[in-house]
């Protein structure tokens, strides 16, 4: 009777789901200790802590660990298995140390505990003790988890050896081996022999076409997982999901689109990583509509609701330039993770809505979603493209107190913040603080320099970036050629243009053309632009003939701006910059005829010149100026400012260019019109509100030539010094429009920040 009762208790211990294993053991083991006066059997007891690990019970299983009188082999080896499984390394390497005898099993729960708690080296040196046991041999189990302990080491030799070790015990022609080693051999690198290993083996299975299939894909061998993909007879869902993801990560979303297709036509299931793969696939292409079919297919699954399919929806539609639907699908979510807020936030970022990201971001921060290191790079560069340095420095504290500063991203991005904001003392300072340093590191503070025309300061950063080692892309080159050319270096950058192909194997793009072009121009040397333009491989896009244009306009070079203009209307019939800057080229030779004349081209093509304006913070609190504007709450005190400051301009010997504007009239009227700029009445307000300890920050939504005038910095200087601040640089004058040209080409609705630095 008793021994029936034994194997009713453990038949039903045994035969208990996962789910049910807690109220089950808990259960019997009531009617064990109710059943048996005396200690039950070893074999049962065996079968109820067994029960309690599988019901994550480990405390149940632990105490009655602890009161058995005969523990055995099994017995142990059940609750090593049981730490191993809830990553209790100390205890499990304790357990194991005081047992008194060991058996493969026991080797079997080590390794594998060691390998998944995130030490792959111990389990190494586990298996090298394995291999000294006398009494003990390696079964199946233990090779295949020494295959992949060998693979997160990448350790060829061992993987080598590991390998040895299998055919000598006769596990090679088993899948259960053979699978794990064709991935090895395969994250190895190593894809020749991951081809063998798999010719070699006698049943292959789907998986184990999977892994190789996968393996070649990660390797970039693509016609070979083509081949070995229509090889196949029988394919699996995980098949197709792998050759769509595969093809998406090697750049070709257009194969990974006919994948798919075929995947439907074949009725195979989709699951949420097809879908998130062949998304990302619509956003790389930006094929919006056939990611509208695809979206309109998951409306029609249960994976609508999906947060990972939601989040790879929100960025096909921004990296389609489908902001809106973009934040229909986010609003939509029920469920919402980190990844989903990120997703919403960069996409706003790439669409220049660095409002609407900030403002996601601190939605998120009340949802009580902790952001990582990628969402809060991501939003420090949305403050970034604001110029918004106020908001900047609170998420650089945030940084600090999250403990997110060490990662790269967060730095990189708050470097960029700072450089972009002006604070080019403060973005080095970080930089000189961090512990790790990419090529993307260098890159911004090479850019910081460069847009504040810091020439000597940015090659020099550039040289001691090679110097460490690191290799430079074609935005650190645009800094680099962007300086050379506000430094008159020429022939210097020629030099490094000449490098960037020749010694770095970077193709020019059309920013690299534009910042030759503006090298030449810049320099005075526009017939040198003229044949650089005509020896590149296609014309220069708009901003490449503005360039050229307004550096005519300068010079007074009448017939190759007239051409740059020609070539600037039919790149881009709308593009105000051609009309207004021959017009100012006519207005400065008194050519008024010929000014009406653009004029009126203007009017008929109904080509729109958008309005400059100007805007300060103060106080949380933006003011927004535009020429003559007489709208402003402090607007008397504000042209008081502006005429007082004017008046001993005067007397300081300051005489106003007047041969920008571009209107037949009177030079006293020109003055007047010149005297009201947006910037001006910006700048008063600032010396009239800002504390003179404070920096006062400009931003503008439009550059203007104006400030390029070496008498507009003489005009800046006297302000400053009537009002009683000191510039802590004459040369930081030039920042206030250094964002033009290559560097930051920016869509209308972003900003660039204009920064006087005050001492």
């Amino acid at each position: 009777m008793s021994h029936a009762l034994c194997n009713h208790y453990a038949a039903l211990l045994s035969s208990s789901t996962a789910a049910a294993a807690r109220s089950s053991a808990a259960a019997v083991h009531g009617l064990i200790v109710r059943t048996f006066p005396h200690v039950p059997p070893t074999y049962l007891l065996n079968c109820l802590l067994t029960a309690y690990a599988k019901s994550g019970h480990l405390a149940r299983a632990r105490r009655l660990f602890d009161a058995m009188p005969d523990p055995n082999l099994f017995t142990h080896n059940a609750l090593l298995s049981a730490l191993a499984h809830a990553r209790l390394v100390q205890d499990m390497e304790r357990l194991f140390a005081s047992m008194p005898e060991r058996d493969a099993a026991s080797y079997n729960a080590l390794i594998a505990g060691l390998s998944g708690s995130g030490f792959p080296s111990r389990s190494a040196e586990a298996y090298r003790a394995l291999l000294l046991e006398e009494t003990v041999r390696p079964t199946r189990i233990t090779m295949s988890t020494m295959v992949m302990v060998a693979s997160a080491l990448r350790d060829r030799a061992l993987g080598r050896q590991v390998h040895c070790q299998v055919l000598r015990l006769g596990f090679g022609a088993y899948a259960f081996v053979g699978s794990p080693l064709v991935d090895m051999y395969a994250k190895l690198g190593l894809v020749g022999d991951a081809r063998r290993v798999f010719d070699e083996m006698a049943g292959k299975t789907v998986v184990m076409y999977n892994t190789l299939i996968t393996g070649l894909l990660r390797c970039k061998m693509v016609d070979n997982a083509r081949g070995l993909f229509e090889l196949m007879v029988d394919r699996d869902s995980i098949t197709w999901t792998t050759m769509v993801t595969g093809l998406t990560q090697n750049g070709l979303q257009s194969e990974a689109l006919d994948v798919f297709r075929r995947m439907r036509a074949e009725g195979v299931g989709i699951d949420q990583y097809t879908f998130g793969s062949i998304l990302t696939a619509c956003g790389a292409l930006a094929a919006l509509e056939e990611g509208r079919t695809i979206h309109a297919y998951i409306t029609r699954t249960w994976y609508e609701d999906n947060v990972f399919v939601g989040s790879a929806l929100v960025d096909m539609y921004s990296k389609c330039r489908s902001i809106k639907s973009a934040e229909a699908v986010f609003r939509r979510m029920t469920h919402r993770n980190i990844i989903s807020w990120t997703a919403m936030i960069v996409g706003y970022g790439q669409n220049a809505c660095s409002e609407e990201a900030v403002r996601v971001f601190l939605e998120m921060q009340r949802d009580g979603i902790m952001p990582d290191d990628f969402t809060l790079g991501s939003v420090i560069s949305s403050c970034a493209n604001l110029a918004s340095l106020e908001e900047g420095a609170q998420f650089h504290c945030l940084a600090l107190v999250s403990g997110l500063m060490r990662y790269v991203t967060v730095s990189n991005a708050l470097v960029t913040l700072y450089g972009k904001c002006g604070s080019i003392e403060d973005a080095h300072r970080l930089f000189d603080e961090m512990l790790f340093r990419d090529p993307v590191s260098w890159t911004a503070l090479v850019s910081a320099y460069a847009q504040f025309g810091k020439a000597k300061e940015t090659i020099d950063l550039f040289e001691k970036m090679l110097a460490n080692g690191l290799k430079p892309d074609g935005v650190t080159f645009i800094g680099v050629l962007s300086a050379c050319s506000r430094a008159g270096l020429v022939e210097k950058g020629c030099g490094y243009f000449d490098s960037m192909q020749k010694d770095h194997g970077i193709l020019p793009t059309d920013d690299h053309y534009t910042c030759m072009i503006d090298l030449y121009s810049r320099s005075g040397r526009l017939k040198e632009a003229e044949e650089f333009i005509k020896q590149m491989p296609h014309s220069p896009e708009a901003f490449g003939w503005a360039t050229l244009l307004s550096s005519c306009r300068l010079r007074g070079n009448m017939e190759i701006g007239k051409w740059a203009a020609e070539n600037l209307l039919e790149t881009d019939p709308q593009n105000p910059a051609s009309y207004v800057l021959l017009c100012s080229m006519h207005a400065a030779k008194a050519q008024w005829t010929e000014v009406a004349r653009l004029r009126r081209g203007m009017r008929d093509r109904q080509v729109k010149k958008e309005p400059g304006c100007s805007w300060i913070k103060y106080k949380n609190k933006v003011h927004i100026f535009s020429a003559d504007d007489q709208s402003h709450t402090f607007s008397k005190k504000i042209y008081e400012k502006l005429e007082w400051l004017s008046s001993k301009m005067a007397e300081e010997g300051y005489k106003p260019d007047v041969s920008l504007v571009l209107h037949d009239v009177a030079d006293t009227d020109k003055v007047h019109m010149i005297s009201h700029h947006s910037e001006k009445l910006a700048i008063s307000f600032g010396l009239i509100f800002i504390p003179q300890e404070m920096p006062i920050r400009i931003v503008k939504n439009l550059r203007s030539d104006y400030w390029k005038k070496i008498k507009g910095f003489k005009q800046c200087q006297i302000w400053i010094k009537f009002s009683g601040y000191r510039l802590s640089s004459w040369d930081s004058l030039d920042i206030i429009h250094s964002y033009l040209k290559v560097w930051f080409r920016m869509p209308k609705c972003q900003t660039a920040a204009a920064t006087i630095g005050l001492a």
